[in-house]
């Protein structure tokens, strides 16, 4: 069992910059892969980035490129996002995911552990 703690949300305006965190229970082979989502009300919940713990590799949702970064920091079990140049379109409650697979893991269904969320607003 992992548990997963997102932090870091907020209200901001449009052009500012956040830096989400989830901290993990524990690194196991359900962690091999972190990602990061975010459902917006009344959409679907969409991938926003991924990143495997060993190697460190990471992959973004097209509408985040270039302006989302995610990192991970071993010693803390924690994972990161970063995010800059905020629009009103990124506002959405932004959930921390961990999966046993490796690779490009992009859907949802592959991951088995969720944190419970935390709200980004962004004001136009």
């Amino acid at each position: 069992q992992v548990q997963l703690v997102e932090s870091g949300g907020g209200l901001v305006q449009a052009g500012a910059n956040l830096r989400l965190s989830c901290a993990a229970s524990a690194r196991t082979r359900s962690t091999n892969t972190m990602g990061w989502f975010r459902q917006a009300p009344g959409k679907e919940r969409e991938f926003v980035a991924g990143i495997n713990w060993s190697g460190g590799s990471t992959y973004y949702a097209d509408s985040v490129k270039g302006r989302f970064t995610i990192s991970r920091d071993y010693a803390k079990n924690s994972v990161y996002l970063q995010m800059n140049s905020l629009k009103p379109e990124d506002t959405a409650v932004y959930y921390c995911a961990a999966s046993p697979h490796f690779g490009r893991v992009i859907a949802g269904n592959e991951y088995a552990y969720w944190g419970q969320g935390t709200q980004v607003t962004v004001s136009s």
